[in-house]
C-alpha cells in the first residue's frame, strides 16, 4: 500500500508522465509476476546510495565529541557503531525506479538498455501511485539532487538518505518508490539468514491502472515489436504497444 512520507517531496503535477525502462526479460517477469521488482539498495551501482552528505556526518561526530568529552574511548566506539547502523540501513531499504518526463529521453534508452530489443513502460506519477496494491507499505516521491559535500538534508527520518542523490545524477528526473523491512527480531541482520531483504524484493500492483503503453526501442526490428505485443496478449493484457519514433527521419 502507499503510505505518504512528509520527508518524501511530490511532483506538482501528479499527472506527470514516469517512465521505467528496462529489456525484454524483465518486462516478461512484470508481466507473470503481476509485481514491480525493488532492488535492495546497496545493490545500486551508485556508492552513496543511502548515505548521508558530509555536513550531517559533521554534526553526527561533533554530538558525540561533545556528549562524550570525559570518555574518549566511548567517542570511537558510538561513532563506529553509529557508522555500522546507517551503513546497514541500505540493507533493509529496497527501491524502484522511475523517470520523470513528458518526454521520451534518448539518454535513458542509452544507459539503460543493453541491447536494441528493449522496452519503456509509461505511466503517470498518479497511476503508479494508485497501482500500488500490495501488504508492505511503500513511500513514493522525486529524488533531489544536491551537493553532499556542502548541503544538509533533514535526519528526522532514515527515509531521507534515500531520497537524496548527487547533483552528478540530475540528468535521472528520478522518481522512486521504497520499502524499508526491518528484521523480525528487531536487531540489525549478521547473517544472510537474518536479511529481510535478499537481493530485493516483489510488490504487486495493479499493471492494468498502472501502465498507459509500452514503447518499444527505437533501433528495435520490427520482429521484436511483435513479439513484445504477443506476449502482451498472452497474458490478457490490453495495453497499447508501439514503436518509439525517436529515430524518425527529419523533413527538413
Amino acid at each position: 500500500m502507499y503510505v505518504e512520507n512528509q520527508f518524501f517531496e511530490q511532483p506538482p503535477n501528479e499527472e506527470v508522465k514516469v517512465w521505467r525502462y528496462m529489456d525484454f526479460t524483465k518486462l516478461v517477469s512484470m508481466l507473470q509476476s503481476r509485481c514491480l521488482y525493488f532492488t535492495r539498495s546497496d545493490k545500486f551501482e551508485d556508492p552513496f546510495e543511502g548515505s548521508w552528505p558530509m555536513p550531517n556526518v559533521k554534526l553526527r561526530h561533533d554530538e558525540i565529541y561533545t556528549s562524550n568529552l570525559s570518555n574518549p574511548g566511548a567517542i570511537l566506539t558510538k561513532t563506529h557503531e553509529l557508522f555500522m547502523f546507517l551503513k546497514d540501513m541500505r540493507r533493509l531499504h529496497a527501491i524502484n525506479c522511475w523517470h520523470m518526463n513528458e518526454h521520451e529521453s534518448a539518454a535513458m534508452w542509452t544507459l539503460y538498455l543493453k541491447s536494441n530489443e528493449g522496452i519503456a513502460i509509461q505511466s503517470t506519477y498518479q497511476k503508479l501511485r494508485a497501482s500500488i496494491i500490495d501488504d508492505e507499505r511503500v513511500h513514493l516521491g522525486i529524488v533531489k539532487y544536491i551537493d553532499y559535500k556542502t548541503e544538509w538534508i533533514d535526519s528526522n527520518e532514515v527515509i531521507s538518505a534515500f531520497t537524496h542523490k548527487r547533483k552528478s545524477f540530475e540528468h535521472e528526473r528520478e522518481v522512486r518508490a521504497v520499502v524499508h523491512k526491518w528484521p523480525v527480531n528487531g536487531k540489525s541482520p549478521s547473517t544472510p539468514e537474518e536479511e529481510p531483504i535478499g537481493h530485493g524484493i516483489q510488490v504487486r500492483v495493479d499493471l492494468d491502472r498502472l501502465i498507459e503503453k509500452i514503447y518499444i526501442s527505437p533501433t528495435a526490428p520490427g520482429w521484436f515489436s511483435d513479439l513484445v505485443a504477443d506476449v502482451v496478449k498472452q497474458y490478457s493484457y490490453k495495453f497499447e504497444v508501439t514503436q518509439s519514433l525517436m529515430n524518425e527521419k527529419p523533413t527538413f
